[in-house]
């Protein structure tokens, strides 16, 4: 099993392999398929919407799985993939339900839903919806830049989303008081094209993508009358669809890629 400074050296940009996370697997352990998801701070993660598309590709290519569907199993129960096509570069996976109470994502000084909650921060209000997808996540919707503080932003002629310094706000709410066990950042605005976003994970900080974030965002946006049940979620690392099905279960369609494989000792 790796340990938490084995993580750590993986993780690193410049002296290490380079990753936003690990995923260590297959477990096979009563029939069932796990894997263990950590951050690069060395933490555990209960589930990651990205991982289990890549870690999915990994199993169908080494010939683990051979089915079109399967059950994969994560810290935060278990979700369903459907192989797409032959390569298995792209996938479609159950998620499972989404949830918005105060207790799902383990925030204090609140009861019942997280829904446009507003909390203080660099000299204004920022409003949040949380969402669990087995994780926590903050979401924030901006529908006007300019309200955003000029110290956000390098050029504040320049105010949106791509400019936005989403390092230093989703440090602050990632570790807010709210989130005792801390919580994932999202800010995004709704566009023609769909709702795009960046995201701040925890343990990890900007990522070019976020799968349950993507799938939180997609979320939030019904909660708050943005936008409707079906929508593509636009990450500076690619495109995500993302349903919230009638039943409460979420649904997320994307692609993934093998970049490279090697060996290293440990």
């Amino acid at each position: 099993l790796l340990q938490e400074r084995q993580i750590q050296l993986l993780c690193r940009r410049n002296t290490g392999v380079g990753a936003d996370g690990i995923l260590s697997g297959p477990v096979f352990e009563n029939e069932k398929i796990k894997v263990r998801i950590f951050n690069p701070d060395g933490s555990e993660a209960e589930r990651s919407g990205n991982g289990i598309r890549i870690f999915s590709k990994y199993l169908k290519d080494a010939g683990y799985v051979k089915e079109k569907c399967y059950e994969l199993w994560t810290k935060a129960g278990s979700v369903q993939v459907e192989f797409l096509d032959e390569d298995a570069s792209h996938m479609k996976v159950d998620m499972g339900y989404a949830a918005f109470g105060a207790d799902s994502i383990h925030a204090v000084g609140f009861e019942g839903d997280m829904i446009n909650e507003s909390v203080f921060f660099c000299d204004n209000f920022y409003n949040i919806t949380c969402v669990s997808m087995g994780n926590p996540h903050a979401v924030c919707f901006v529908d006007d830049w300019a309200t955003v503080a000029n110290s956000l932003f390098d050029d504040p002629s320049d105010k949106r989303l791509a400019t936005f310094d989403i390092n230093r706000i989703g440090a602050f709410y990632e570790s807010h008081p709210l989130f005792p066990e801390k919580t994932n950042v999202e800010f995004a605005c709704v566009g023609p094209d769909g709702i795009a976003m960046r995201v701040y994970e925890r343990g990890c900080g900007e990522t070019p993508a976020c799968g349950t974030g993507a799938c939180a965002v997609g979320v939030a946006a019904l909660l708050t009358n943005r936008r409707g049940r079906e929508n593509d979620v636009l990450l500076p690392g690619g495109t995500l669809h993302i349903v919230w099905e009638k039943d409460g279960r979420v649904t997320m369609t994307g692609p993934a890629v093998e970049v490279f494989e090697g060996a290293i000792d440990l």
